[in-house]
């Protein structure tokens, strides 16, 4: 099972965030406040009232930032909506992990035949996809009733991204740690 981390340009909410320009000192400044539906924070923007003193304005100066609300997904642009379960388990040396996720009656079975078929497990956040191809379908009745995704970590590196998507994944959706 191959696991890749990539980076990700979904369509997003956008903030923008001010770069110290270095041209003019004592020039007045005004504030702007944007507010982000990602995580609800207040970021201050700030516009000089006087022209450009150094010539035309430089797109340098203002930096966009993208912002993609934690989510996982089973084919590529359509968010699942169920919550899993997620069982863990890490080498004693700490090496290596395994991430184990359950979704009873996920969304994706409602959408995939409009959607085409399932494509892989895709973890996506801020700082990109964490993906995986070893999914597999349960089904009663030949009916599918659940799904189980598997995340390997071979490094102590993909382990602490893992948890990173994760930290930002539980408080999105209201979950918490619990040790067994």
């Amino acid at each position: 099972m191959a696991t890749v981390m990539k980076a990700l340009a979904v369509g997003s909410p956008v903030s923008a965030r001010a770069q110290p320009h270095k041209c003019v000192a004592g020039a007045t400044s005004q504030q702007q406040s944007l507010q982000s539906s990602f995580n609800g924070v207040s970021l201050q923007c700030r516009r000089s009232s006087r022209p450009w003193p150094c010539g035309t304005p430089r797109s340098s100066l203002v930096q966009v930032v993208m912002m993609a609300k934690p989510s996982i997904q089973f084919i590529q642009g359509t968010d699942e909506q169920t919550i899993p379960d997620v069982r863990l388990t890490k080498s004693r040396d700490g090496t290596n992990g395994v991430a184990i996720f359950t979704f009873e009656q996920p969304s994706v079975f409602d959408s995939s035949a409009e959607l085409g078929d399932i494509t892989g497990f895709y973890m996506i956040d801020e700082e990109g996809v964490l993906q995986s191809v070893d999914v597999s379908a349960k089904f009663v009745n030949g009916k599918p009733a659940r799904i189980e995704a598997k995340y390997v970590m071979r490094t102590p590196r993909d382990w602490d991204r893992f948890m990173r998507f994760m930290e930002r994944y539980s408080q999105a959706n209201g979950l918490q740690f619990v040790k067994n």
